[in-house]
């Protein structure tokens, strides 16, 4: 079986927070989006006359985060046009309806361009809008909000970066990072009468620093405080449980990050954030947003 390094894949899982890595997972993706729409746009061949040319608006037609330029950039380039002219930049906060960015060049072009370019900044902007509500909800509690790896395949860095443009902060992008020891890992230690401990003993060795456990008890919670765990993640409790098991932690470990995790909602976020953890992680941010509404107002250039 070929390593992850040499067959590729690894590089399509970036920082996103790396301008220069996310202008290489832009054109990957844009060329993608691309491809399916096929090799050529028989409708525009049978009716825009050759070098005809076109101005498009890029319209926010609603309240929203605005994320994915760089995307809808990579877009354009991939047709031979030039970058949009934005009005507007990555996790700008809309109030209103309003044009935020123009595009010019051949008309065919553009109209090629379209549906790629639109789905990329509607998918980035909706995950971008749904993060902020995330964030707005917990201000002032000092807890980040946090992306999961529940991401589309092959969109992890486009969807991890428009979190990012919500103002939601970085969790781990890939499994080669950091250490998480779910239930499945407790289970199989537990088969192999191996400890925690060593566990994480082992990945220290390795040179890994970020050491996370998910806890679903207080005995876990306080092996793993005791193992050396950098983080623990608590999981699937009420925000008086987490507040509970926070006051525990703290008192084994007062360094230790703490992150709350699983079943919870937007309505539900502050009081987690109000229970003491530093984070709070959720899938809902990537896997179940709605695309924010975009549309493009294309005429010819006269």
């Amino acid at each position: 079986m070929p390593s992850a390094r040499s067959s590729g894949w690894w590089r399509w899982v970036t920082d996103p927070r790396d301008p220069a890595a996310l202008r290489v997972d832009a054109r990957r993706v844009a060329a993608l989006a691309l491809e399916e729409d096929g090799p050529r746009d028989i409708t525009s061949d049978s009716t825009i006359a050759p070098g005809q040319r076109g101005v498009a608006a890029i319209e926010a037609r609603s309240a929203m985060v605005v994320a994915g330029q760089p995307y809808a950039d990579a877009v354009l380039e991939a047709v031979g046009l030039p970058p949009v002219a934005w009005q507007v930049e990555p996790g700008a906060r809309l109030a209103s309806p309003r044009v935020i960015g123009e595009i010019r060049g051949s008309l065919a072009m553009i109209l090629r361009a379209e549906r790629p370019l639109l789905n990329l900044l509607q998918r980035a902007s909706g995950i971008a809008t749904a993060t902020a509500s995330w964030v707005d909800r917990v201000a002032g509690t000092g807890c980040r909000i946090l992306h999961t790896r529940k991401t589309t395949p092959g969109l992890r860095t486009f969807e991890v970066a428009a979190v990012l443009a919500g103002g939601g902060a970085l969790h781990r992008l890939d499994l080669a990072t950091a250490v998480m020891v779910k239930d499945n890992h407790w289970a199989a230690l537990r088969a192999e009468g191996r400890t925690l401990a060593a566990a994480l003993d082992a990945a220290r060795a390795a040179g890994v620093t970020d050491l996370q456990v998910e806890v679903e008890s207080l005995e876990q919670l306080r092996e793993a405080c005791d193992a050396g765990a950098t983080r623990l993640l608590i999981d699937n409790q009420s925000p008086a449980t987490v507040a509970e098991w926070v006051r525990a932690a703290r008192t084994e470990r007062p360094d230790i990050q703490l992150e709350a995790t699983g079943g919870i909602t937007l309505d539900t976020v502050r009081a987690y954030a109000e229970a003491g953890v530093d984070v709070v992680s959720t899938g809902a941010l990537t896997h179940s947003v709605a695309g924010a509404d975009l549309g493009l107002e294309v005429r010819s250039e006269v």
